[in-house]
């Protein structure tokens, strides 16, 4: 019996394993309620990944980012933020602190995790798969990256690209035509 146990359990592993691609394998504490969520979920869906900061020059881009996330959202793209302080001190308040802000000024709208490191000391392990998948890492805040729906690629985008830039939508566009895993 207990053999049967761990056969089961182990064929359990191996099957979620091959459900979730490798560059979503994590789980993330969320702004919201602090609880870690699986990265797993967004499989399927077109990921655009930023680091945020709420006392930047490029801070107003949660309005642009907002409106991607409205227009797209029910083709697939699902817009994810990530507080982080690594550059110039930009991000200093409490996870709740950043929340009610990016509310309140932006009406923010969707997922948001908790304040994290993107660039410098402990990585967060999912931005250390998107830097490797891409190839860069962010150089300031506001940084993107482009995941496609089956979630193997993420492509890298410098803080000045606007959310709004009409080359950056027409890849967003092109990755939401691909098919790719629709679970």
């Amino acid at each position: 019996m207990r053999y049967f146990a761990l056969v089961l359990l182990l064929v359990a592993a191996h099957v979620h394993a091959a459900d979730c691609p490798p560059l979503l394998d994590a789980a993330i504490a969320t702004l919201s309620d602090d609880k870690p969520e699986s990265m797993c979920q967004y499989r399927g869906k077109v990921l655009l990944v930023v680091n945020t900061a709420s006392q930047c020059g490029y801070t107003p881009q949660y309005e642009g980012l907002e409106k991607l996330y409205q227009r797209y959202k029910d083709k697939g793209l699902v817009v994810l933020g990530f507080p982080s302080n690594d550059f110039g001190g930009q991000e200093p308040g409490s996870n709740k602190e950043i929340a009610k802000f990016c509310e309140a000024n932006y009406g923010v709208s969707f997922p948001m995790f908790t304040k994290t490191s993107v660039a410098a000391g402990k990585l967060n392990p999912f931005y250390e798969k998107l830097i490797r998948s891409a190839g860069a890492r962010p150089g300031w805040n506001f940084h993107k990256y482009l995941v496609d729906r089956k979630g193997s690629k993420a492509q890298s985008f410098n803080t000045g690209v606007e959310p709004g830039d009409p080359k950056f939508v027409k890849e967003i566009e092109r990755l939401l035509a691909e098919k790719g895993d629709s679970k």
